[in-house]
């Protein structure tokens, strides 16, 4: 197979940063990199490094500032806050809070929820959104992998009727996913949530994968949080967002204490410090706020509800099928899926290859197709061991990057993920890469060099 520069693709609807880079291959040629780790990051929309571009140069203090580029930088972060709450479609009296990223959202409610809580998860969860509830006074029950959207429903539906009858009157919390970062499936939402509501459970949605790819109305799903991150957003500058019901918010102590979220600050007659922290978003956003990361993410917003989802996830749900059908024409290919091959997904895929080890291949596809993509557990280690069922890694040059269990030799997976900039021809490189590797192998000899997997350039395969 030969690599060479991509043309410009008409049917992209969204044009990101990087989408003509030229990247060196191990042979010394240089080829329009391939962008398929979308998961883990998106690149950035132009249009959202415009829009950054142009504020830029009146970028001042947020809130309390009395001169003019700190009001207007203040407005321009509160006008942000409520363009995200419009993309979210949330209800009146929901704030948000903006945050560091999808971790910072959830360890900041995990916080914030009573100490009693009891927290129900899935084991198929992120590790964002499967530990932040590991805190003194919390517990945790996780759910096993679920093999439908009926079961997952039913293991919540008795789980929660059973903390009832166990333990009435502490409060109840159900985190899930809407989209899985691993096999890419959609979850059930509004059904888990409607049984969550039914038994007094709140819930809580990681929409990290969703919100990228799906229009996501929280009225309409009836979750009491969402949390995203502005960096799968086509957003970078490391901003996220909590947003949702305001009560436990309100109550808590703030996620940080310092200058923001406080009101009044006063040294007490018994020497002591007394405070007065703010009630609503600016109580747990202490510091100097993130203005240029909340202005990337609605610009991101904005450029994606323009775009318009409809015509967007059409588009993704022809990749995805396209990309299914390349890679069931290859006998040694296995796609992992909890809920079966017809089940919906977003733009992320995940599989392994007979005879190969996945940093392997993934090391194979960069260094000689100039293709990126994803090769590990992707922080959602018991959910691929699930769905590895314990089949370990071939014998490699090289192995996995991430540590095994004791007794284990090494299990890993490849990760495809592509969103709104991804060219149909990125794709069909990506699978010709596949094809070709499989059939006639790597060309260059690899080796493990500081925990990866990298071609061995003066190694050519005879």
């Amino acid at each position: 197979m030969s690599a060479t520069s991509a043309t410009a693709d008409v049917s992209v609807p969204l044009t990101v940063l990087g989408h003509d880079v030229q990247v060196p291959l191990v042979s010394g040629e240089k080829v329009t990199y391939a962008a398929l780790d979308y998961a883990a990051s998106a690149p950035a929309l132009q249009r959202v490094w415009d829009d950054v571009a142009a504020y830029a140069p009146y970028y001042g203090s947020v809130h309390r500032g009395a001169g003019y580029l700190s009001q207007l930088s203040t407005d321009l972060f509160e006008q942000s806050r409520r363009t995200v709450a419009d993309f979210l479609d949330l209800r009146e009296d929901d704030q948000v809070v903006f945050t560091r990223a999808t971790t910072d959202s959830l360890n900041l409610l995990a916080g914030a929820v009573p100490a009693d809580t009891r927290v129900f998860a899935f084991e198929t969860e992120h590790h964002a959104s499967l530990l932040p509830w590991r805190r003194r006074g919390l517990t945790v029950g996780y759910l096993r992998a679920p093999r439908s959207h009926a079961e997952a429903v039913a293991a919540l539906d008795a789980a929660l009727a059973e903390a009832a009858s166990n333990g009435p009157g502490c409060p109840l919390l159900f985190c899930v996913t809407g989209a899985s970062n691993v096999t890419g499936e959609l979850w059930p939402v509004a059904e888990l949530t409607e049984v969550a509501h039914r038994h007094g459970a709140r819930v809580v949605l990681d929409a990290a994968q969703l919100a990228p790819h799906h229009r996501v109305s929280v009225r309409e799903l009836d979750v009491d949080w969402i949390a995203f991150s502005g960096h799968k957003l086509y957003a970078p500058f490391g901003a996220g967002v909590l947003a949702g019901r305001s009560d436990w918010l309100d109550a808590a102590e703030p996620y940080l204490a310092g200058g923001g979220a406080s009101r009044t600050v006063a040294r007490a007659a018994d020497g002591e410090v007394a405070v007065a922290w703010h009630q609503g978003p600016a109580r747990h956003e202490a510091g100097s706020p993130n203005v240029i990361g909340a202005y990337a993410i609605a610009s991101a917003c904005r450029a994606l509800t323009e775009a318009g989802f409809d015509a967007l996830q059409a588009r993704e749900r022809r990749l995805v099928e396209r990309l299914k059908a390349g890679l069931a024409r290859i006998p040694e290919v296995r796609v992992l899926s909890l809920f079966g091959a017809d089940s919906a997904r977003v733009g992320v895929l995940s599989f392994v290859v007979q005879g190969w080890n996945s940093s392997h291949f993934a090391a194979a596809l960069s260094a000689e197709y100039g293709i990126g993509v994803r090769d590990g557990l992707f922080c959602a280690h018991p959910l691929v061991r699930t769905l590895l069922g314990g089949e370990e890694a071939a014998p490699s040059e090289c192995g996995a990057p991430e540590p095994s269990l004791p007794g284990e030799r090494g299990l890993n997976a490849i990760r495809v993920s592509f969103g709104a900039g991804t060219p149909d021809e990125h794709l069909d490189r990506f699978l010709a890469a596949v094809r070709e590797l499989v059939t006639d192998g790597a060309r260059w000899t690899y080796r493990s060099e500081g925990g990866r997997c990298v071609a061995d350039t003066r190694r050519e395969r005879a």
